[in-house]
């Protein structure tokens, strides 16, 4: 019931298929990523439900993968039903699929390939083998620059604690710490065309300057960060002010007027050039900069201040008698307005050492962005990946094939009910290049009985030659385009270690876990 429901919206297209998705509310999406296709499928199943957690899940954890953690715990379903009809206990089972997935991962451990992250060539490689099938394939060279350089831009080396022999903390041992979400921001601005799409070597924000008289182009400007407002303090709840004499009412005019001014005073002291708060700034404190030669922007977001922070290497302040030298940020090479359309921007380029980068999309339609938006998104996961485990798997289904294969040499070596379950998981792993196999248009069946052949004639090769045990690295896959077999380390596609072991623990664990449901209980509100 489940694969029937799911197979129509998850085929494993790599002729690249889209599909139009309409919502509720009237609204389209446009896509073919998986995680993005079960968000807007209404499935009223409740297994169904938890198996759309599945794609989620991946999503949020390696951010690729999606489509297959899905199509390959609907085959280990599939492949457990023989079991479950001639009443095989669903823990036998569940035991059976759980040392053949300790089995895969050794096997994914014994293939796997080091790589280095600044070696530009296999990481294109890399990247080229995760957004190939999707819709922005023909501008594959543009995406995949922009990938790279938006992740090595935030990517930075945080110490973490490592503990001592004695049982201290003080050693510190560098970890990378890769946070897309805050620091590379996707702008997403319709018109132009995907070609004119770039990561600036800074930030950009959609604001203007507050003052019409402000320099809107300034070179190595000197950039002062404020989260504290820069107009008089209101309170907090109503107050009221009683006044016996005329005089008073300028006196308290004059107090406000004299608050703003030594705020600007003391912020001009540091001579900044550019000035942004993410509070309001009344138009006295606007006079005063406009008089000082002194661009600001006011009401900027958090994350966008942050960001600018980071870019610039400015220190946020929260007050203005708190201002130190070291606050201001002179990172940053070329500040200058520009008009994109109807809207002003701010750029902030030609940064020195940015640990914060802007992405600017530009495309067609607010469709085509949203879709060019999630495919970049998966490249730059695949990326961090990468720069948190630099390990690597040969793509095209030549890993599944290979701990198929594997599964089932060491199946042979099983005794028992158990042997069952252990090879099933073998055969549940041939789905991927079988189906790589289906889209191409070629012979199924011919084509991954001659992959599989491939690989267990290197399992025999490798045992003449190192004994029993011997492993061989076996790296021949199916092309996405042609269907032929090739070797993925001539072709150059490869995986992250980590997405391929993420979709083979998810998928296993999940069909564990839906084997051992025997019934389903509706919770029925209680009658008044």
């Amino acid at each position: 019931y489940l694969w029937n429901n799911f197979h129509p919206y998850l085929q494993y297209n790599f002729v690249a298929k889209i599909k139009m998705l309409l919502d509720p509310m009237g609204g389209i999406v446009i896509t073919n990523d998986g995680n993005c296709i079960l968000r807007e499928v209404d499935v009223s199943h409740p297994t169904a439900k938890s198996m759309i957690e599945l794609s989620r899940a991946q999503d949020e954890e390696v951010g690729d993968g999606t489509t297959s953690v899905i199509i390959l715990a609907g085959e280990m379903l599939i492949n457990a039903e023989p079991f479950v009809r001639t009443n095989v206990h669903p823990t036998v089972i569940v035991r059976g699929y759980n040392y053949a997935l300790q089995e895969a991962l050794s096997i994914c451990e014994k293939l796997a390939l080091t790589v280095d992250v600044r070696d530009k060539d296999r990481m294109k490689d890399l990247v080229q083998s995760c957004i190939g099938t999707k819709f922005s394939s023909r501008w594959n060279d543009i995406m995949i620059d922009m990938a790279l350089k938006a992740v090595l831009t935030v990517a930075r080396e945080t110490p973490t604690p490592g503990a001592l022999p004695g049982g201290g903390i003080d050693v510190y041992s560098q970890k990378m710490e890769v946070d897309i979400k805050r620091y590379a921001k996707v702008e997403k601005i319709p018109g132009g065309e995907i070609s004119d799409c770039a990561v600036l070597s800074g930030v950009m924000f959609n604001k203007d300057v507050t003052h019409s008289k402000m320099r809107r182009r300034i070179e190595n400007p000197r950039i002062l960060l404020l989260d504290t407002p820069l107009e008089y303090k209101k309170g907090e709840s109503q107050t009221n002010v009683e006044i016996t004499d005329e005089e008073d009412w300028n006196t308290l005019l004059k107090m406000e007027e004299e608050y703003v001014e030594n705020m600007c005073m003391e912020i001009i002291a540091f001579k900044p050039d550019i000035v942004i708060t993410e509070k309001g700034v009344s138009d006295l404190a606007q006079h005063y900069f406009a008089k000082a030669n002194i661009t600001a922007f006011r009401r900027l977001r958090k994350t966008d201040n942050n960001r600018v922070a980071r870019a610039t290497g400015a220190t946020i302040v929260s007050r203005t008698d708190e201002i130190r030298e070291s606050d201001i940020g002179t990172g940053c090479g070329l500040f200058e307005m520009r008009k994109i359309g109807e809207e002003y921007f701010a750029y902030f380029e030609e940064c020195k050492n940015p640990k914060a980068c802007t992405i600017l999309l530009r495309g067609g339609s607010k469709d085509v962005l949203n879709e060019i938006e999630r495919n970049l998104s998966d490249a730059m996961q695949v990326v961090r990946n990468v720069v948190f485990d630099p390990r690597l798997l040969p793509g095209g289904g030549a890993t599944e094939m290979a701990v198929s294969v594997g599964l089932k040499k060491a199946g042979l070596k099983l005794e028992g009910v158990q042997q069952g379950p252990f090879l099933a998981v073998g055969e549940a792993m041939e789905v991927i290049p079988r189906t790589l196999a289906q889209n191409c248009g070629v012979s199924v069946i011919r084509t991954v009985t001659e992959l599989r052949a491939k690989h267990a004639a290197a399992y025999e090769e490798a045992e003449k030659e190192g004994g029993e045990g011997a492993f061989p690295k076996c790296n021949w896959g199916i092309d996405g385009t042609t269907g032929k077999l090739v070797d993925m380390e001539q072709f150059g596609i490869w995986e992250p270690f980590s997405v391929k072991i993420q979709t083979i623990k998810t998928a296993v664990e999940s069909a564990c876990m839906i084997l051992r449901i025997d019934d389903i209980v509706s919770g029925s509100k209680k009658k008044m």
